[in-house]
């Protein structure tokens, strides 16, 4: 049997930090922070910022959370911007769920020494002239494809 390419067979060195990143901070780069705080906070530093400056956060996305008991009502979004001059941009792992958030991550490892994965995902708000279950279902959607890709990534 063939080996695996080398960067498949490398073992990747433990996340200690990580940022999410979308458009806005509403939606999913918020749900994927608090997914990820939920399952790996004590171990893991995780933040999440949008590349524009963004509206309240979604409460779709906080109702979809709260179905499977995960708080995320007193998230505040944030840009980039934002982040880096509250604490800087320390992060080992730059996780985007956006193209737009994927390209200004690229441009921040000119200057971070950090990894970038992009996970696509899509936006559930588009879905704005649906019913409420119809909306709701993108987000749990959204929400289980975010926890599942997040446990895998970040357990150790």
């Amino acid at each position: 049997m063939a080996e695996p390419p080398p960067d498949l067979a490398a073992p990747r060195r433990r996340v200690q930090s990580v940022l999410f990143m979308c458009n806005y901070n509403a939606v999913r780069s918020p749900a994927a922070e608090a997914i990820a705080r939920h399952y790996f906070g004590r171990s893991i530093y995780v933040q999440s910022a949008g590349v524009r400056p963004g509206e309240p956060v979604d409460p779709f996305m906080v109702a979809a959370l709260d179905e499977i008991g995960i708080d995320a009502a007193r998230h505040r979004t944030r840009t980039i911007e934002e982040l880096e001059d509250w604490e800087g941009l320390n992060f080992d792992l730059i996780i985007t769920l956006a193209p737009e958030a994927h390209h200004r991550a690229i441009a921040l490892t000119h200057m971070l020494a950090a990894e970038v994965e992009y996970w696509p995902t899509p936006d559930p708000t588009i879905l704005r002239e649906a019913s409420r279950e119809q909306r709701m279902e993108a987000y749990r959607e959204v929400r289980d494809g975010l926890t599942e890709k997040i446990k895998a990534r970040l357990k150790s």
